[in-house]
C-alpha cells in the first residue's frame, strides 16, 4: 500500500463528499507493494481507507467486492467498502478508486501464539467460505503465473540463484506428481502479518484482498505460515508457533494427507514465489523511475534467505 500517485486534500474531499463524507485530514499509507492508499479522518472522527487500483480496471478492482460481503457474512472481520450512487467503485485521476472503513487494531510485530492460532482459523474458515465461490478473476496470481514470473526473471539471476531457483522447480514437479491429493479453492495469497490487524490477541482486521485467486489451498497456508511464524531479519521457523497454526487451522479444516507431505515443500515455494515477486517489482520501480519515501520495497533477499533454511527439509 504505498503512494504512486499524490492526492491533495481538496481532491480528496471533493470525492468523498457524495458519500456524505467530509474529510479533514489526509495520510498516505506507507506498507505493501501494489496500489496508492491514504488514510482519511473526517470531521465526525470517523476515519476511511482511500484506495486508487494502479495496475486493474474498474471491473478488475470490484472483482473481490462479492467475496468480502460473503466473508462478511462468515463473520470474519474484511473491510466492505462504501456505495456511492449505488456503485462501490468510482473513478478518482482517471483510476478505480474506493473508500472502505478503516479497521481498528495494529499488525502482530512480533506475532504471538495466540495471535497465530486466530488468523490460523480465520483462514481455514475463509478456505471454506469461498471454495466454492462463483467468481472468475480477469487475471490469475495461480501457479501457472508464477512459473511464468520466474520464467521472466530467470535471465536476470545470477549462476548460484538459477541453479536454486531450478532446484526448488525440479523438486516441485517431482512431488506434486507423488502426492495429487491438494485442494484448490480461493486463497487471499497475501496474507501476511502487515495484511492482519489485531487488538491484543483478538483479530480486528483482514485487510488486502487483490492478490485472491483460484489456487492450491496449501499455498495459502504455507505464506501465512511462513510470516507469522517467522521473526525476520532471522529466517527460520519458530516450531511452537508452526504446530499451533496447522493445530488451530486443522480444527477447522483438516489438511488431506498429501497437503501433509508437500508442507514443507510449498514452505519454499511459498518463499520462492515472494523472491521471484519482490525482484519483478523491483524491476517495475526500477524502469518506471518510481522512488521515494512513499515507495515501499520489500528486501527481495529476504525471501531468498528464507528459501534457503526452507529447502533444507525438504526431499524428494
Amino acid at each position: 500500500m504505498s503512494v504512486y500517485t499524490t492526492l491533495s486534500l481538496q481532491e480528496v474531499q471533493a470525492f468523498a463528499a457524495p458519500y456524505g463524507l467530509e474529510v479533514i485530514e489526509l495520510n498516505p499509507i506507507q506498507g505493501g507493494i501494489q496500489n496508492t492508499n491514504y488514510f482519511i479522518v473526517c470531521a465526525d472522527s470517523s476515519q476511511f481507507v482511500l484506495t486508487l487500483f494502479e495496475n486493474m480496471d474498474a471491473n478488475a478492482a470490484g472483482e473481490i467486492i462479492p467475496v468480502l460481503e460473503r466473508l462478511a457474512e462468515q463473520g470474519l472481520p474484511v473491510p466492505v467498502p462504501l456505495k456511492c450512487d449505488g456503485q462501490y467503485i468510482q473513478i478518482l485521476k482517471d483510476k478505480p478508486a474506493q473508500i472502505a472503513p478503516r479497521m481498528s487494531g495494529k499488525h502482530p510485530m512480533p506475532s504471538t501464539v495466540e495471535q497465530v492460532e486466530q488468523i490460523a482459523i480465520a483462514q481455514a474458515k475463509m478456505h471454506i467460505a469461498l471454495k466454492d465461490f462463483p467468481l472468475q478473476r480477469q487475471s490469475a496470481r495461480d501457479h501457472a503465473y508464477w512459473y511464468n514470473v520466474a520464467r521472466q526473471i530467470k535471465p536476470t539471476l545470477d549462476v548460484a540463484d538459477t541453479a536454486l531457483l531450478n532446484n526448488l522447480l525440479g523438486l516441485y514437479e517431482a512431488l506434486t506428481m507423488m502426492y495429487p491429493d491438494r485442494p484448490k479453492g480461493f486463497i487471499h495469497s497475501d496474507l501476511f502479518r502487515d495484511n492482519t490487524l489485531f487488538e491484543g490477541n483478538q483479530l480486528k482486521g483482514i485487510l488486502d484482498f487483490y492478490e485472491l485467486n483460484r489456487d492450491e489451498l496449501l499455498f495459502d497456508i504455507a505464506i501465512t505460515l511462513n510470516d507469522f511464524c517467522t521473526e525476520y531479519p532471522e529466517v527460520t521457523l519458530n516450531e511452537e508457533k508452526a504446530m499451533a497454526f496447522l493445530n488451530a487451522y486443522s480444527s477447522i479444516r483438516p489438511l488431506t494427507s498429501d497437503e501433509k507431505a508437500c508442507l514443507e515443500l510449498y514452505l519454499a515455494m511459498a518463499a520462492g514465489r515472494f523472491w521471484m515477486m519482490r525482484l519483478q517489482v523491483a524491476q517495475m520501480n526500477a524502469a518506471e523511475g518510481r522512488t521515494g519515501d512513499d515507495i515501499l520495497q520489500k528486501n527481495p533477499l529476504e525471501m531468498r534467505n528464507m528459501l534457503v533454511e526452507r529447502l533444507k527439509f525438504v526431499t524428494a
